[in-house]
Formats: structure tokens, sequence, C-alpha cells
């Protein structure tokens, strides 16, 4: 297996559209109903970038397995050191490593660029993602129960954060 993790493409769009389409249609970790069209990720990476984020898909032989993004944690210009996380797999490619090369690359961005503190929501319960977020230093700092709803039931979501010691306040 020759995994590679780099910025994503626009050839990328219709597996990372695919990836996520899996998660609205068949789980409660989005709360999104109607799965995105391809061109409507390629305008939610353009968004990301624009912020001056990155937006990194790994690579498995050829073939998007998972994405990962960084995002502003508020629009406001006091949070611009703050950022919020979102990495999703494919399926059928969970607990292969892809998340941890993933996330490996993006806190080494994040924290190149001198971003101070890191934030993720995780809907719960989802093992598999608080133990991937913990690993990274990511402590929980907040639940939200029944802050959502998906499927006819009520939705729970934890906020993990991490922050990068050095990080200097802005003015």
């Amino acid at each position: 297996m020759t995994r590679l993790v780099r910025p994503a493409t626009d050839a990328d769009l219709d597996a990372i559209a695919g990836i996520y389409a899996h998660y609205v249609r068949d789980t409660t970790v989005t709360f999104e109903e109607e799965p995105p069209s391809p061109a409507e990720m390629g305008a939610r990476v353009a968004k990301v970038r624009d912020a001056g984020h990155e937006w990194l898909v790994a690579e498995v032989d050829g073939v998007v397995r998972g994405y990962a993004y960084a995002a502003p944690w508020h629009a406001r210009r006091g949070y611009r050191t703050s950022c919020e996380i979102t990495v999703y797999l494919a399926h059928d490619a969970i607990g292969q490593g892809h998340g941890s090369a993933l996330y490996r690359t993006l806190f080494a961005g994040l924290e190149a660029r001198g971003m101070h503190v890191v934030m993720a929501g995780i809907g719960l319960p989802n093992a598999a993602s608080v133990a991937l977020h913990e690993k990274f230093g990511m402590t929980k700092v907040a639940h939200y129960a029944e802050i959502g709803a998906k499927f006819g039931r009520w939705v729970d979501v934890g906020w993990w954060q991490r922050i990068f010691p050095g990080a200097p306040p802005h003015d």
C-alpha cells in the first residue's frame, strides 16, 4: 500500500463527495440530510482555502480514501488563530491509519502557521473518532446533550480541543 497525503484538487471532488455521502445518508456524525454534489464540495474546498486553511486528501494506490481540513472557528478577527478540524474516511477504510496520516500532516501545518487552538465537534457516540482526536492531544471540553436530531433520534455532540503552546497572543 502506498499512501500519499496531499492537498485536494478538483479531480478529487467526486471521491470527496462520495466519501461524505455515506456519512450523510447512513450516520449521525453529520446533521446534513442531503449529500452535497461534487460541485458543492468544490465550493467548500475553495472556501476553506480562501480562509487560509488546508483541505487534504489521503490517496492510497491512486484512490482517495479520506480527507481532512481546517476551517475558521468563527469569523471575528479575534478568533483568527483558532480553527475547527474535520476528518472523514471511506467507510471501508477506517482503522487503516489514514485518519492519523491526515491529522499528522494537518496538525503540522496548523502549528507551523501559528494556529493556537484547534477544535473538533464529534457526534456521539463515536468511539473511533474520539480515540483519533485524543491520540492527537485533544481533550474533551464540552458536551451538548440532544443538540441535534437525525433518523428520528436526538444526538449529543462533544467538543474536543487542543492548544498549541508557545503561540503568542495576537493584537
